[in-house]
């Protein structure tokens, strides 16, 4: 709530040049709720960062297409 009351009064002095940046990230909803209010930058742990790329259904989507690639006999 406080990142996105700061966002909107930014916004009100377009005049001003700042940017918002997003500290204390915990989990990859942070990030995403961060980028909805209009945040500029964030700081974001590897942790954090690793768990952007290890969804489940990232896995999953990445493994039927290996499989189906493999099953057109092409190659790069």
């Amino acid at each position: 709530a406080l990142i996105e009351e700061i966002c909107a009064i930014y916004a009100n002095y377009p005049e001003f040049e700042t940017q918002v940046l997003v500290a204390s990230i915990r989990n990859p909803i942070h990030i995403t709720q961060s980028a909805q209010i209009g945040a500029d930058v964030a700081t974001i742990p590897a942790k954090v960062l690793k768990q952007l790329i290890s969804h489940p259904l990232t896995t999953q989507g990445l493994e039927t297409f290996v499989k189906d690639w493999a099953g057109t006999g092409q190659k790069i």
